[in-house]
């Protein structure tokens, strides 16, 4: 498996995954797919983000960070709903 190193090691059998055959893959608990399905679909893309430099009191980004990973998507989102918030006054 190529890709990004990361500092988690990984607890997946990846050799013995590779050496599975799709018959072998427990796909039981996925629901098939059929016509009804894709007539229904609608594709989502994900809105886009613009990188910024946006200076934060040093506590309150430590508080962030130490939540774990996805720090940066929450105070995304909880400046989404100050915005929201903001617009239905």
């Amino acid at each position: 498996m190529k890709g990004k190193d990361t500092k988690k090691k990984s607890r997946t059998d990846w050799e013995r995954l590779e050496r599975m055959t799709d018959a072998e893959i427990d796909v039981s608990d996925i629901p098939p797919l059929d016509e009804s399905f894709f007539k229904k679909a609608t594709v989502r893309m994900p809105q886009s983000k613009k990188a910024v430099s946006l200076r934060l009191d040093s506590d309150l980004l430590d508080w962030f960070k130490d939540q774990g990973k996805g720090y940066q998507t929450r105070i995304n989102a909880i400046l989404r709903v100050y915005m929201q918030a903001m617009k239905s006054r």
